[in-house]
């Protein structure tokens, strides 16, 4: 018998990483149209209207990504994982904004985002062993967020 999804927990998950995506935003989108930001902005960073169309997509995956490793989890021990997991990521993400567009700290931001990369490679081993969509959606994410990482290390060593 095939499983069938749960509409409440897809919405929760959308509802909640929105949410994270919302709050970042508010230290974000300020700041990223001012002279600071140019005068420290590296040659390769994409144009300004790139971000909150990767940004919008990855957070749809990170949405799917844990409605799809809590569905597919066998008992209440994996999504109490799975929670400790994106919920740390959560606080990372929404982090990493407030260091780095709102305190303008680059080079704590810097040493933020290496942890950030890090629970996203938490997430993948956790979410790996409950859900192979889950992880193999999560990689664009990862694979974003280190090339942010690059971005903000030449913001701060150039």
């Amino acid at each position: 018998m095939k499983k069938r999804g749960n509409w409440k927990v897809l919405l929760f998950s959308i509802i909640i990483v929105y949410l994270v995506a919302f709050i970042g935003s508010i230290f974000t989108a300020p700041n990223t149209k001012t002279a600071w930001y140019e005068s420290i902005k590296p040659f390769i960073t994409p144009p300004n209207w790139v971000f909150p169309i990767v940004w919008s997509v990855l957070f749809l995956l990170i949405a799917l990504s844990l409605y799809f490793a809590w569905i597919d989890s066998k008992n209440q021990k994996a999504k109490n994982k799975i929670a400790v997991v994106f919920g740390i990521n959560f606080f990372l993400n929404i982090s990493w904004s407030v260091l780095y567009f709102g305190l303008k700290d680059l080079t704590l931001a810097f040493f933020e985002i290496i942890l950030l990369w890090a629970s996203i490679l938490l997430m993948l081993s956790v979410v790996k062993k409950t859900s192979k969509k889950s992880f193999w959606i999560l990689i664009p994410y990862l694979l974003w967020v280190a090339f942010a990482g690059l971005l903000n290390y030449l913001s701060v060593f150039r």
